[in-house]
């Protein structure tokens, strides 16, 4: 593959905006050097850069893309919409028709709120929890990498440049799985803390009940249960994680997939909470998610589209389903090798990601961006292993035959040396403090 035309754009796409990308998963330093692969279009679950390669894809729009790029039912909704108009200054029917599907799908929710991302769902999840609890600290599950752009958040991190010492303070952590965490949190804060954070699921189930007596042990100390479901949405179920694990949230966050890529998410919750954003009580106001995009009609129809495509089809059956044999395939070429322990598939079929591990079995930057140069090679952009409905068996096993050329490749720099094999810069972790620290081995 050539990739003359990215190249050449790259320089000007830094120029213009702040790290080259506006979401830092999508970054220059996320792949490989030589090769920023721009994209032009998408159709299903395929995509061609400025150069015209042609990629299998498995990002899928940072799991927002569950259907596939330039899905027929929800372009023609969209489409449609548009030519009504997009935006107005008294809310438009849609709204009505969007919110009432959305909340037959989320039992326990009593209302929702639209916005455009998730980060604005959690963060008026938050100022709910403050205003309804009248406490001011978070409790953040510290096992799960990102919940938002929000100082409450982003202050826990290691590029917490910028953000008040006194707005990290009011977040506090525990961890997934872990409930002696969560008691010695409270127990820490007695009376401080407004709420927890968590998605209901990543890559280990939970265990003896985790979810349900963590849900309870915020309820015992005045605080309130909150998941994101902005990956689990629509993925893990029709009626996200929460569902597929039988517990009610008091609020949760939703987006990605709502939209199938569209640029909408939702903050849901039980009447008595969400109620204070609104009009109907006589408590001290909440300024609660008013933003001008946020009822935008068009994504609102994308929204509604997605959601009956997925009532009138087994979409989840088929992530599950795809999913699996995509990890099959990989396990196997894995196995064949004998990289079993280096490349591996963790996580759920409807949403799983790979390892790339070194020769003492250490998670490793540079095999991570050996392996990313090879499938790109190969016409896969594959910074994770996250499947759409669009990805047919076809897709699947010509990706698996691609992997395993791939493998064959890192299996050399095993025995030889990464260097040796590497086009280029390694990738680095997004959460590090200075932009030249050294990759992590």
């Amino acid at each position: 593959m050539k990739f003359d035309k990215s190249l050449k754009l790259q320089e000007r796409f830094n120029r213009v905006i702040p790290g080259g990308a506006h979401t830092y998963a999508k970054g220059d330093d996320q792949f490989p050097e030589f090769m920023p692969a721009y994209i032009v279009k998408g159709k299903g679950c395929r995509v061609w850069d400025v150069d015209g390669n042609e990629y299998i894809e498995y990002g899928n729009g940072l799991r927002s893309v569950s259907l596939g790029h330039a899905f027929d039912p929800i372009t023609e909704a969209v489409a449609a919409q548009i030519k009504l108009g997009i935006n107005f200054g008294r809310p438009s029917t849609i709204e009505l028709e969007c919110a009432e599907a959305f909340l037959s799908l989320v039992e326990g929710a009593d209302m929702v709120k639209f916005c455009k991302n998730g980060s604005d769902a959690l963060d008026g999840a938050i100022k709910l929890a403050r205003a309804y609890t009248g406490h001011d600290m978070v409790g953040m599950c510290a096992s799960h990498p990102f919940f938002s752009v929000h100082d409450w958040f982003i202050g826990t991190t290691p590029m917490a440049g910028g953000i008040p010492d006194a707005i990290k303070n009011l977040t506090t952590k525990f961890y997934y799985n872990d409930l002696e965490s969560a008691r010695r949190m409270f127990a820490e804060n007695p009376g401080k803390i407004s709420c927890v954070i968590l998605e209901a699921h990543k890559y280990d189930d939970p265990i003896d009940n985790f979810l349900h007596k963590l849900k309870d042990l915020c309820h015992q100390n005045g605080a309130l249960f909150i998941l994101d479901e902005m990956i689990t949405g629509f993925r893990w179920h029709i009626g996200g994680a929460q569902k597929k694990f039988d517990i009610v949230p008091d609020l949760s966050s939703w987006g990605k997939a709502l939209g199938n890529g569209f640029a909408i998410s939702a903050l849901a919750g039980k009447r008595e909470v969400m109620e204070l954003g609104g009009l109907s009580h006589n408590r001290e106001r909440v300024f609660l998610l008013s933003t001008t995009h946020g009822a935008e009609t068009h994504s609102m129809a994308a929204a509604i589209a997605n959601i009956k495509f997925y009532k009138e089809n087994q979409v989840i059956e088929k992530l599950y389903e795809q999913g699996t044999k995509l990890e099959k395939g990989i396990m196997k070429a894995s196995r064949d090798l004998g990289l079993q322990d280096k490349v591996a598939i963790v996580g759920p079929p409807c949403c799983s990601v790979y390892t790339s591990r070194d020769q003492e079995n250490h998670p490793s930057q540079p095999f991570r961006t050996l392996f990313m140069e090879q499938t790109m090679k190969r016409g896969l952009l594959m910074p994770s292993t996250i499947i759409s409905y669009s990805h047919s068996d076809a897709d699947i096993a010509e990706t698996v035959e691609k992997i395993h050329e791939a493998l064959v490749v890192y299996k050399k720099a095993l025995n030889e040396g990464v260097e040796k094999y590497l086009m280029g810069r390694s990738v680095q972790p997004v959460w590090r403090k200075y932009n030249k620290e050294e990759a992590v081995h």
